[in-house]
């Protein structure tokens, strides 16, 4: 069984950055493709990145090119997203998980604030 753990948001003034971490348990983390996803409220949960399983190809949705980076730490089982130059648009939960989507493996998410 796949846990994924969210961490890494907070409340943060517009141009600001974060850093958010997902902690996967499980002993094949290396082989899944892992994206970043975010849904806001009243809106449908959207992918936002996504990392193929070295590292070698990423996707990033237009509305974060050129803002968000997507890393992975194989040795450490841990997707990152790092946010620049936030925008109260990106105020959403932000969650993890393998592409395509699991739905056995939602966590909690972490939620992300941009004030204007």
């Amino acid at each position: 069984q796949v846990q994924l753990v969210e961490s890494g948001g907070g409340l943060v003034q517009a141009g600001g950055s974060l850093r958010l971490s997902c902690a996967v348990s499980g002993r094949t983390f290396s082989s899944y493709v892992m994206g970043w996803f975010r849904q806001a409220p009243g809106k449908e949960r959207e992918i936002v990145a996504r990392i193929h399983t070295y590292g070698m190809l990423k996707y990033y949705a237009d509305s974060v090119k050129g803002r968000f980076t997507i890393s992975r730490d194989n040795a450490k089982s841990t997707v990152y997203l790092q946010m620049n130059s936030l925008k109260p648009e990106d105020t959403a939960v932000y969650y993890c998980n393998i592409v395509p989507p699991n739905n056995n493996f939602w966590g909690q998410g972490t939620q992300v604030t941009v004030s204007s």
